[in-house]
């Protein structure tokens, strides 16, 4: 696995250290990338007390993170309130619903099809004038920021599993990794299109700046 979003809750592995199958690599976990994620919002708007957040319905993950998710939300003083969408073909009604239950700002959960349609759905979030947060591509694509795992920095180090098992490694004595490399980014250009004046702490925390 060069990425997996918490391996051994999906139950691809029995556990991190002993996967104990023919399965190994990297994984990171959605709710912590949440829960920052939500801190990101509370800062930026501090009157903020629900959130949406936008995921992939036909993703097998989400049952079993989605109560970590509202446990790490509900200690910074929010309320989640799940939306599904497949891919672009489903983002209208998403958007719909969320405008229904007056949601002022979503939270997109990491998905295989979300991630390829991610600057699609920022172009969804601007007209609606919803601040977002997903991971780092999805904020340079123009979402409003983001707190996520740096990709590029697990595929390098999904090369030295492939090396080991070429080698003769069995995958079950390899322990699965976790991402060590997070990147939080800010597009001001969104900020500045929402209205919304940036906190400087969040900009100074920022590894990327959009402008």
């Amino acid at each position: 696995m060069a990425t997996s979003g918490d391996a051994e809750a999906s139950g691809l592995v029995v556990s991190l250290g002993r996967p104990g199958g023919n399965v190994t690599g990297l994984t990171f976990f959605n709710p912590e990338l949440a829960a920052k994620r939500f801190e990101l919002f509370k800062e930026t708007l501090p009157g903020l007390t629900e959130v949406g957040l936008l995921l992939n319905p036909a993703n097998p993950m989400n049952e079993p993170i989605l109560p970590m998710i509202e446990l790490t939300a509900r200690a910074l003083g929010l309320e989640v309130h799940p939306f599904g969408a497949r891919g672009p073909a489903e983002f209208e009604a998403a958007f719909a619903a969320m405008a229904a239950k007056r949601i002022l700002a979503f939270v997109v959960l990491e998905d295989a099809r979300l991630i390829a349609n991610g600057p699609a759905l920022a172009l969804f979030a601007l007209p609606q004038r919803l601040p977002s947060s997903g991971w780092p591509e999805y904020a340079v694509a123009g979402g409003l920021m983001a707190y996520g795992v740096d990709f590029p920095d697990m595929f390098r180090r999904a090369a030295t599993f492939v090396d080991k098992i070429l080698r003769g490694a069995k995958p079950t004595d390899l322990p699965v990794e976790r991402a060590t490399a997070f990147k939080t980014v800010v597009n001001l250009k969104t900020a500045n299109a929402l209205g919304l004046d940036m906190p400087r702490g969040v900009l100074l925390r920022a590894d990327e700046v959009v402008e």
